[in-house]
């Protein structure tokens, strides 16, 4: 079957096929057969722009960044700055010193967690989450509760998969101190309703994280119009390296936040006896950054800007709608997670097969998907299942490679009957 059909097109400038062709490594052969790459909620593939970018800074301009007058750590101090700038106006902060980079998500949430929690949060004081959260959303909290003695409250999800937010407003008190919840779910593709959710927050006066790890590669993102107050996202979900992430914050509050870790590049003065701390974005950057990543998160949003952000998300949409009907139509397959508004992604248990056989019977025919809790044990815990077989789009995949997934679920059906 051809992978590569000129027949998938959204709108005159997207074209999948030539899309794909940006992608070196969807011409891999995995076992003989063509890959079909379904675990993009884990990572995505990098385009050769990304590659080529990253191998570029490696060649030409490699060198320190802030501490060198010589040439090459201009040259490298300006394209690691241009990348926060280009950062900023790909989510709209309004400014870069808004613009924090991290290892990823996960760091920037802990980065929060300590800085914003050791500066704001004490005994007794109370932090909301969701029941769909990742791990690195529900962790560093559970550390900070066991620091400061603070107390976690949860907001519950139905079996749809979307949040019962009709008591949300009644778990505010004058000892709520923030609100942390995922944008898009990882292993459930629920969409929450996040301006909804930071409107009632602030309400009360309470800050929101927002964590867009599944969200920044398939929506146009734009902080201000949202009004959340932190929000967090990872380099590889969005076709970038690995290693390299953002958190964006409000100035006002990442000014008042103590730093996370100390070290050079984050101070103004050291002595002995005081160490004065640098301005904003600095203060948060402790040593020598990923430049390599943070460099080549700029190509990739480059990348995705000369596509367009509306075109990607329509075209997703349409591979989701495709999938959603044609696995709903194996008897045997029971889909976890049906919200109102879900992302690119699909969970789903088979009858009395294990993800993890299913997974290995899906490799053997070329797929990649993911199996097993997701980092969402809590959501497992919910539907009373072990784990899910996970299948996560992205815009270079096509409808014939969803065809070969339902092939090969048929062919696993057919093995373990």
């Amino acid at each position: 079957m051809n992978l590569q059909s000129n027949s998938e097109k959204v709108g005159i400038s997207f074209d999948v096929h030539k899309i794909r062709e940006d992608f070196p490594i969807l011409k891999t052969k995995v076992r003989g057969k063509p890959l079909v790459y379904f675990d993009n909620a884990a990572t995505t593939q990098k385009p050769r722009q990304v590659i080529e970018r990253i191998k570029k800074y490696y060649e030409e301009e490699n060198s320190n960044v802030h501490r060198g007058v010589h040439f090459l750590s201009e040259v490298a101090t300006r394209e690691y700055e241009a990348a926060r700038e280009t950062i900023r106006k790909f989510i709209n902060a309004e400014s870069t010193e808004e613009i924090i980079f991290t290892k990823g998500t996960t760091e920037a949430i802990n980065l929060i967690a300590n800085s914003f929690g050791k500066t704001f949060i004490n005994e007794n004081d109370e932090i909301i989450i969701s029941e769909m959260e990742h791990h690195s959303n529900i962790v560093p909290w559970q550390l900070l509760r066991e620091e400061r003695k603070a107390i976690i409250n949860v907001i519950p999800f139905d079996d749809n998969g979307d949040l019962i937010l009709d008591d949300f407003e009644k778990i505010f008190n004058e000892r709520t101190k923030l609100v942390s919840i995922v944008h898009v779910s990882n292993s459930l593709g629920t969409v929450n309703p996040i301006k909804k959710i930071i409107e009632i927050a602030h309400s009360f006066a309470v800050p929101v994280l927002i964590d867009g790890a599944q969200s920044i590669m398939h929506n146009k993102i734009d902080v201000q119009d949202l009004g959340c107050d932190f929000f967090v996202f990872s380099g590889h979900k969005i076709y970038g390296p690995t290693g390299i992430g953002v958190l964006y914050g409000k100035r006002d509050l990442l000014e008042q936040m103590k730093p996370y870790q100390g070290g050079g590049d984050m101070i103004r003065s050291v002595t002995f006896q005081k160490t004065t701390y640098n301005d904003l974005p600095y203060k948060f950057e402790a040593g020598t950054p990923n430049i390599e990543g943070a460099i080549g998160l700029m190509a990739s949003i480059e990348y995705l800007n000369g596509i367009g952000i509306d075109q990607i998300a329509s075209y997703e949409n349409e591979l989701l709608n495709y999938a959603t009907e044609k696995i709903s139509q194996i008897p045997q397959v029971k889909i976890i997670g049906t919200a109102k508004e879900k992302g690119p992604i699909i969970s789903f248990v088979l009858e009395n097969i294990h993800p993890h056989d299913i997974g290995t019977i899906l490799d053997y025919e070329g797929i990649a998907l993911r199996t097993g809790h997701h980092c969402t044990q809590p959501v497992m815990e919910h539907f009373k299942i072990p784990a899910t077989t996970r299948a996560s789009f992205s815009f270079y995949n096509t409808k014939e490679e969803i065809d070969l997934l339902i092939q090969g679920i048929q062919k696993v059906i057919k093995v373990f009957s």
